[in-house]
């Protein structure tokens, strides 16, 4: 598999192109581009959401950062010491991650927060590339339903075989481990879809396998 690194100055997808140059026309202070991975380069633990939240990494920069969805997850990061800080603001606030890396399907804001097939497709080598740069034994958490099936179809795995489920872990051909949950979005937490409890289950798992 040919390796595709992130590009900041990505504009392949044209809608998405367009629609970064009219919140940076009325955002002037916001990031607008398309946003990097964070976190250590060899993790044990790989989470992947669905795109850059408005106001939160396409203003930040950092994926969850300063949006309602990190809040949930930097509080659990931290409590099972995946992260030195409990809360993250801005990409300059000293937080720092600890065996484990975030990223997204798809690395620039979509309209109403909903990319497109081909804006997921576009996305997924870069992907593809994450994941093809994994150790075995690497725990890959996908956060939604649009996560997982981009995982899955950057593995080159059928859907079908690895349906998705909240709390699922399942091991895979190539050594990773795919752990699934629902996303920690401020309509799944207020619905109480996802419950912090929920939440902090799934990752006692994920402390559990990668301390074993």
């Amino acid at each position: 598999m040919s390796v595709t690194q992130f590009d900041p100055a990505c504009r392949r997808c044209e809608r998405l192109a367009k629609f970064l140059q009219e919140v940076k026309r009325d955002n002037p202070g916001y990031f607008c581009q398309p946003v990097p991975p964070f976190g250590v380069k060899q993790p044990r633990l790989l989470i992947v959401g669905l795109a850059p939240g408005l106001h939160g990494a396409n203003a930040t920069g950092r994926p969850f950062t300063g949006d309602f969805a990190g809040i949930l997850l930097y509080e659990t990061l931290h409590k099972f010491g995946f992260s030195n800080r409990a809360e993250s603001v801005a990409s300059d606030d000293g937080l720092k991650l600890r065996q484990c890396r975030i990223t997204n399907a798809v690395k620039c804001l979509p309209p109403a927060n909903k990319p497109t097939g081909s804006e997921i497709n576009s996305c997924n080598v870069l992907l593809a590339s994450e994941l093809a740069g994994l150790r075995k034994g690497t725990v890959v958490l996908v956060l939604g339903g649009i996560a997982h099936k981009a995982v899955l179809k950057a593995l080159e795995l059928r859907i079908k075989d690895y349906p998705f489920a909240h709390g699922a872990f399942r091991a895979l051909p190539n050594g990773l481990v795919l752990a699934t949950s629902y996303h920690c979005s401020r309509y799944n937490t207020q619905t109480r879809r996802l419950t912090e409890k929920m939440f902090h289950a799934v990752f006692h798992r994920i402390r559990t396998h990668i301390d074993s």
